[in-house]
């Protein structure tokens, strides 16, 4: 086959080394630029080696339409028609006959092919085109490929091909497979960083850059967007004015029907040029004719699996240097070309450098079932480029466990149920899988079956949140990928014996099947709703979805906390009772009302977080008694009624703490929160509402007898004066304990008293008869000896109807003026 591969190719220099590597290895990597030539030419120049024997050649390709249009080339080489010597197959789309030889594949179909054939008998070699690519289905392809040569077949032999990935790690993997680099051929592109600005979105500045370097030079343009929402949006936002200047403006991503995508790479008849808006698909594995400008918006769109929630999201992220690189290189394929960058030259040390593996961050569940139908139960023990997550592959099997896919004993490794071999059948992820064969044994298989192609296959039944409205175009849809969808649909329902028709009301209750910790009942907004696994989703208000009580959601966009609903059902009440009726549980729930401070009874109907019927129920004392502590606990003691006995009794054990920490280890601060039961709930015993609560008493009743008198003796709740009068000593005065009393009240007291077993001396705010301060002394007999002659003066002239002795040591105390004359 080496006569019909073009002599001009750079690829061409190297491979009669890689055909001599691989008449004595079994493995090899070849690295080479963009448009080297390799994903064409290698398969064609390794048909004829003699270790092929007659065997076919398969070769995986990460996308669809990369898989469709290099097996049409290889077939356009070969002078053929796409299925003789030349084939591939791809989801809904198959051109192989008896005569195939090279098979163009993609990677999900090498996994299913593997499963059927664990030997891969009828199979020489296995090439794995673009790896830098790192899908998931491709590093379990590579890795499954690996144990396969390594323990069934010697001769099966495995090529790694791509353009950015770091080759001599690949060599490496492949057990030291020798590395063939080959030079590109890639024509002079010109790169202007052209910045971006906050005005509009990054789509409408792609989009209008596009049109203005339609003057800046000759070819097409291939813009690049992250998804197919920012396409159409940048579709609307030009294609009028496009089509003044002669150019049509035309899409190109992976829900598009194969006919469409054709249109973005063949000749547009009736204009001159043409704009292509394209997400990652166009990055690599595809030359599009007449593309000499590129036009890149520097964005990504990635799946983010989220463990916690379950969830697996989409995220807008920065695209990588590798991939930048590959989009500029679509302008440099068959001519000179331009790029234009949207984002300043100073940003590219922000990008990260290679897009990051697939296997590192996305939901495994497919891959742990994959590899339990393998007998793999232990991934660790296959060879990965790079080992999948532990945390990841945990939560994995939790979800199949869940599913009833994978056995569940302690201390043994998961293995694969009956339940579990019959999901490995459908070649769908788990979930979906699970749906069809829980429905077909419920009586509604048919309507599970279409639901799973519609939500496995992008853009089929239009873009509707409803599931129920996109089922209904779905089934009345006549293009070819619609036809091909729906006959697999049915072969998914003949598996599980379903005949019955397809009923589209029931799209909600086969939707939980699949997703039941997604299932969501109406809050108190409209479009507002509230998942089993207790996150949040949102709706726009005027979806019609928006007044249901119940959903089943397929998909959620955002953060978990309060996502966006992208795709739902309604659900039935009678549905999601019968469902789910094994998990529904009824039980008690108590409440503390704040603002009462009482305890409330409900009784209640529950799904996970979902609160299905609710009535009020009386509490017994024990509950009161329980919740009240909790509330107590979780809001803290401040939310007691602290009376002044209560605040005094903690200040004069925090007092004496300070002073004497292990005589007093009680007054340690914290040491009443942290004993809350032992003191508290004694207290709460017949008790209604936290109010009726006597705090003082409470902590009192947590010391000892003789702990308690030795508080009142070291820290005495009051100080009676000489008249008999008490007064009570703030124990949390900055200058320390202290009492405010009358000065007159304190007469004829020579010795001053003292706390803490003599040690501390009590300090005296002394107030005059109409109870402000005049003195305050922790020395009483020297205040009057030193500070008394002058404090006398002013307030004989202030009181002239009091008594203000010369000597108050030895006066008689009094609390009264003199009487009137």
């Amino acid at each position: 086959m080496l006569a019909a591969i073009p002599p001009d190719l750079p690829i061409v220099a190297v491979l009669d080394r890689l055909a001599q590597v691989l008449l004595t290895q079994s493995s090899a990597v070849l690295v080479a630029p963009p448009g080297a030539g390799k994903t064409t030419s290698v398969p064609l120049a390794l048909l004829d080696q003699p270790w092929v024997n007659g065997k076919k050649i398969l070769m995986l390709a990460p996308r669809r339409l990369a898989a469709r249009a290099a097996a049409s080339r290889m077939a356009d080489l070969l002078g053929e028609a796409v299925g003789e010597t030349i084939g591939y197959q791809v989801r809904l789309d198959k051109k192989i006959t008896a005569r195939t030889r090279i098979e163009v594949i993609t990677e999900g179909i090498l996994t299913r092919r593997m499963l059927a054939d664990p030997e891969l008998s009828d199979v020489a070699a296995v090439i794995f085109d673009e790896v830098h690519e790192r899908n998931l289905e491709g590093d379990l392809g590579l890795a499954l490929a690996l144990d396969i040569q390594a323990g069934l077949r010697e001769d099966l032999r495995l090529i790694a091909m791509s353009a950015t990935v770091e080759g001599g790690r690949l060599a490496a993997q492949l057990g030291g497979a020798d590395l063939i680099e080959s030079d590109g051929r890639l024509y002079p592109i010109e790169t202007f960083y052209v910045g971006r600005t906050q005005d509009q979105p990054i789509e409408v500045q792609a989009a209008n850059a596009a049109l203005r370097a339609l003057s800046k030079g000759p070819g097409d343009v291939l813009v690049f967007l992250p998804g197919t929402a920012e396409i159409n949006r940048a579709y609307e936002a030009i294609h009028t004015k496009a089509a003044s200047m002669s150019c049509a403006v035309l899409a190109l991503h992976g829900s598009l029907s194969q006919a469409e995508q054709d249109q973005a790479l063949r000749p547009k008849v009736g204009v001159a040029r043409k704009i292509i808006l394209s997400t990652a698909i166009a990055e690599t594995s595809l030359t599009i004719e007449g593309v000499r400008i590129v036009v890149d918006a520097g964005l990504s769109r990635r799946p983010a699996f989220e463990p916690d929630s379950g969830l697996t999201r989409l995220v807008t992220v920065r695209a990588s240097r590798a991939a930048c690189d590959q989009r500029c290189g679509r302008a440099g394929r068959t001519a000179p070309g331009q790029c234009y960058r949207l984002w300043e030259e100073a940003e590219m040390g922000a990008f990260p450098a290679y897009d990051r593996p697939e296997i590192l961050e996305a939901d495994l569940a497919p891959l742990v079932l994959t590899l339990s139908s393998f007998g793999v139960s232990e991934p660790a023990s296959l060879k990965w480029l790079d080992p999948p997550p532990t945390p990841a592959l945990k939560e994995a099997t939790k979800l199949l466990i869940d599913l009833e896919a994978l056995t569940s004993q302690a201390g043994q490794p998961s293995r694969l149920t009956p339940h579990g071999k019959k999901l490995v059948g459908f070649g769908l992820p788990p979930r979906l899988a699970h749906m069809i064969v829980r429905a077909g044994e419920l009586g509604f298989g048919n309507t599970a079956a279409h639901l799973a192609a519609l939500l496995s296959e992008r853009g089929l039944g239009g873009t509707s949140i409803d599931l129920e409205q996109r089922l209904i175009a779905f089934t009345r849809d006549r293009a070819p990928r619609a036809t091909k969808a729906r006959a697999q649909a049915l072969g998914w329902a003949k598996q599980v014996g379903a005949t019955e028709a397809l009923v589209t009301e029931l799209a909600g209750r086969s939707l939980a099947l699949a997703f039941p910790e997604r299932v969501a009942k109406a809050r108190d907004r409209r479009g507002g709703f509230i998942l089993v696994n207790g996150s949040g989703g949102e709706l726009p208000a005027h979806e019609a979805l928006a007044t249901a009580e119940f959903l089943a959601i397929g998909s959620l966009q955002g953060k978990a906390a309060n996502a966006r609903i992208g795709e739902a059902a309604r659900l039935d009440r009678s549905d999601l009772e019968e469902i789910f009726a094994s998990q529904i549980e009824t039980r008690t729930q108590t409440q503390f009302d704040r603002a009462r401070g009482t305890m409330q009874g409900r009784h209640q109907r529950r799904l996970g977080a979902l609160v299905l019927e609710e009535r009020p129920v009386s509490l017994t004392a024990d509950q009161i008694e329980a919740g009240l502590l909790d509330a107590v606990r979780s809001l803290g003691i401040d939310k007691l009624n602290w009376s002044d006995r209560a605040k005094s009794f903690v200040e004069r054990l925090h007092w004496l703490y300070a002073r004497d920490p292990d005589q007093w280890p009680q007054g340690k601060p914290g040491v009443f929160e942290d004993s809350l039961e032992a003191w508290l709930m004694p207290a709460l015993i017949g008790v209604k509402a936290l109010s009726d609560v006597d705090v003082a008493q409470a902590l009192e009743n947590a010391l000892s007898w003789p702990e308690r008198q030795a508080l009142a003796e070291a820290a005495p709740t009051h100080f009676e004066t000489p008249l008999e009068t008490r007064h009570s000593i703030d124990y949390s005065a900055e200058q320390g304990p202290t009492v405010a009393v009358r000065v007159q009240e304190l007469f004829g007291l020579s010795r001053h008293p003292k706390l803490a077993g003599g040690q501390v001396p009590l300090v005296f705010q002394l107030l005059s008869p109409a109870h402000r301060p005049i003195a305050v002394t922790s020395n009483l007999p020297e205040f009057w000896k030193a500070g008394w002659h002058d404090v006398k003066k002013d307030m004989k002239a202030r009181y002239p109807r009091h008594i203000w002795p010369d000597d108050p040591a030895t006066a008689q105390p009094t609390s009264r003026a003199k009487p009137r004359s």
